[in-house]
């Protein structure tokens, strides 16, 4: 992705799905977390959760997608309008991950499956149901940073290429892999999409090559970061 595409260099995504069930009035509200990536891909994970709850009533859908989170989808899927998917939206769209200082959860789907229980909630008690259904998922899930990277191919003989590698390492560059070709091996490094951060990598690189490698600039990519 470049950078004409997005203005944003990280934000969350989640570390895995989540299920988790609220009961309210003897309705059963059971919601589904995972991670997409687009349109596509969330409809597919919408589509398994109907697969599995065939019987329920509804299936309120909510999406965020993007670095910059434009990409946001919502669907009340029968319920009265504005009481399911719009609620939902805004969970998901100002939820807060634990020590960030803002909402920036991304890449993720929201599918809320609801058994009527034969009461009804009426507007506002079924919008709040929704958006604590979506609330207490997320409050249960586990979460990672993506962050936007400049990949950098450094060039080393086969005999130096370890070393370079454990040393890089060392001093904290991601090293996204090492590809051993006939004549010489090729590092995938990562540093954050930054002038003065890959300045630093470049001068580490020329003091431990004693200016014999140079990394080559291989375009930008979007990385998750170790938790």
């Amino acid at each position: 992705m470049s950078d004409e595409i997005s203005r944003a260099t990280r934000y969350g995504v989640l570390a895995g799905d989540v299920e988790h069930e609220i009961e309210i009035k003897r309705s059963r509200f059971i919601c589904y977390l995972g991670r997409v990536e687009s349109d596509e891909v969330a409809r597919e994970f919408v589509d398994l959760v109907r697969g599995e709850h065939r019987l329920a009533r509804h299936h309120c859908t909510a999406w965020v997608i993007g670095p910059d989170r434009m990409l946001q989808r919502s669907n009340d899927d029968g319920e009265p309008s504005g009481t399911a998917g719009v609620p939902m939206l805004d969970a998901l769209a100002q939820f807060t991950r634990p020590g960030e200082p803002s909402p920036d959860l991304s890449d993720a789907v929201a599918v809320v499956v609801r058994y009527f229980g034969g009461v009804l909630l009426g507007a506002g008690g079924l919008v709040r149901a929704y958006s604590d259904a979506v609330s207490q998922a997320l409050g249960r899930a586990r979460f990672a940073t993506r962050q936007r990277m400049r990949i950098l191919a450094l060039d080393a003989p086969h005999a130096e290429a370890g070393r370079w590698e454990n040393e890089l390492r060392a001093t904290g560059i991601d090293v996204l892999g090492t590809d051993y070709g006939d004549r010489s091996a090729r590092l995938r490094l990562a540093v954050v999409d930054d002038e003065g951060e890959r300045g630093a990598l470049e001068a580490r690189i020329a003091a431990l090559t004693q200016g014999a490698a140079a990394p080559v600039d291989a375009g930008v990519e979007w990385v998750d970061l170790p938790a």
